[in-house]
């Protein structure tokens, strides 16, 4: 029984609704690129000589999956079916040319030109055996290249610049000269494509293990610049003595230095826990962190001054929060990712801050843990990817390695306070309108967090010590 009959136990129903229809259809594209290069793959898709939304629909009503209409006007849908806790995709799209060689024409690249007849398919056939490859699909795929079917590819889908990278990052191949030539090119029509379709493929590129590589070659091109027209800012923006590197390229450099980081970090269970945990659909907070380290800088070149003989960039990172914030709208990121990549972007100098001391207070650390809250691992890690970037004469080896022993023992210190129940709070706002008399006002929240603050650091341990912490503050304030 071969690969796909395993995966897929729907593919006779469907054979069977064909058959009845008197249709040509064919299994195209991505599953069997995968297939043959050895890769699970749960998203099939469909090239149908006719009727493909008709098709869809009647083979979700079959199978008990969801119907979703992608596009009637060019006769696309989409069926999905959860399968042992895995999303699986049934895509069916009308061809796009007269025939089946016509629209092969306009697909994206050769890996993804292989098709097979769905009525070919048997338990006793292997797919190799029966796969069509029309446009020298098997010889890019032996040489590792990604290679456009026609120049006219990134016109009819401008989404096909991003995709070419996302296949790039995930397969490790390489884009051919010519096709890197014609996404220069055209790079400026992914202006036109819906911010949800560029996140989703700058996302599959965040979640590779070469993330940095496939970020640089972008550059190249100039097509990140149109994913995140903000980045430009950071060309050609110098830096001061403890960078050997201007503001971008340190920014590129940074993500190397974090993917080698994140690469490690896979084999400490509380790490790995916490970098793979799940945020919108398939996004992770690792991908989250990636982007954080290219966008940590960005708010520099508006805060770049000279002072006393020195560069300096005080507040950068206020300013870098509001630019990022720009970035997560405009790419339609969740909330929740938002605040993550705010949070990263805004905190990311405070372990620096900390590691300024031989030691650092007890205080300094819970206030970092109090501030970071979920991001503080992220922020470390991000500091740590920032510091082994900065190798400028002022930076020493002894600066360097105590900002690692700062960083490891928060890490540590983080997951330590994870395993334990948070502390019960001693007083609350209603304790301080009730027994204290006070009245609502803004000092609410200094009161309640310097009580929270000397709890935790036992410095009062007790309902009436805190009252009277609390009491003292209110008068001084």
């Amino acid at each position: 029984m071969n690969a796909f009959l395993i995966q897929s136990p729907h593919l006779k129903p469907l054979q069977n609704i064909v058959r009845l229809k008197n249709l040509k259809v064919y299994l195209v594209g991505g599953f069997l690129r995968d297939y043959l290069l050895g890769r699970p793959c749960l998203d099939f898709d469909f090239s149908v000589e006719k009727g493909a939304v008709a098709l869809a629909r009647i083979f979700s009503r079959k199978i008990r999956g969801s119907f979703v209409l992608l596009d009637e006007e060019h006769g696309c849908a989409r069926v999905v079916r959860k399968e042992q806790g895995k999303l699986v995709t049934f895509d069916f799209a009308d061809f796009r040319a007269q025939g089946l060689k016509g629209d092969l024409s306009h697909r994206d690249f050769t890996i993804n030109t292989f098709c097979i007849d769905i009525q070919d398919i048997n338990e006793d056939v292997g797919l190799s055996d029966i796969l069509l490859d029309w446009k020298n699909g098997r010889k890019d795929l032996k040489q590792k290249t990604i290679r456009m079917v026609s120049p006219n590819i990134f016109k009819e889908d401008p989404l096909r610049l991003m995709r070419a990278f996302s296949l790039q990052a995930n397969l490790e191949f390489k884009i051919a000269n010519s096709t890197l030539a014609q996404i220069k090119k055209d790079k400026d029509l992914l202006s036109d494509v819906s911010a949800e379709r560029v996140r989703e493929e700058l996302f599959k590129v965040l979640s590779s293990p070469r993330t940095s590589g496939t970020l640089r070659a972008m550059d190249r091109v100039g097509l990140l610049k149109v994913v995140m027209p903000q980045i430009e800012v950071m060309y050609n923006v110098k830096q001061g003595g403890y960078h050997h590197l201007d503001v971008w390229p340190h920014s590129l450099e940074t993500v190397v230095q974090l993917e080698k980081i994140l690469a490690l970090s896979q084999s400490d269970p509380d790490l790995s826990e916490y970098l793979n945990e799940s945020l919108a659909g398939t996004h992770r907070r690792s991908d989250i962190l990636k982007l954080a380290a290219l966008l940590h800088d960005i708010g520099k070149p508006d805060t770049r001054r000279k002072e006393n003989g020195r560069m300096s960039f005080h507040g950068h990172e206020h300013v870098g929060r509001n630019i990022v914030r720009s970035i997560a709208n405009m790419l339609k990121f969740s909330v929740r990712e938002r605040h993550m990549l705010e949070d990263m972007v805004l905190w990311h100098l405070r372990p620096g801050y900390l590691s300024n001391f031989k030691n650092s207070s007890e205080r300094s650390i819970f206030r970092y843990l109090r501030d970071t809250k979920e991001e503080a691992v992220s922020i470390l890690l991000l500091s740590l990817a920032d510091q082994r970037s900065t190798c400028g004469p002022l930076t020493t080896e002894y600066d360097q390695k105590h900002h690692e022993e700062i960083v490891q023992d928060l890490v540590q210190r983080y997951f330590e306070k994870k395993k334990h129940p948070p502390l019960v709070r001693l007083i609350d706002g209603h304790d301080l309108i009730k027994v204290l008399k006070l009245k609502p006002s803004p000092v609410f929240a200094k009161i309640l967090r310097d009580v929270e603050e000397s709890h935790a650091l036992g410095k009062i341990k007790t309902r009436e010590e805190a009252l009277e912490l609390a009491r003292k503050v209110a008068q001084n304030n």
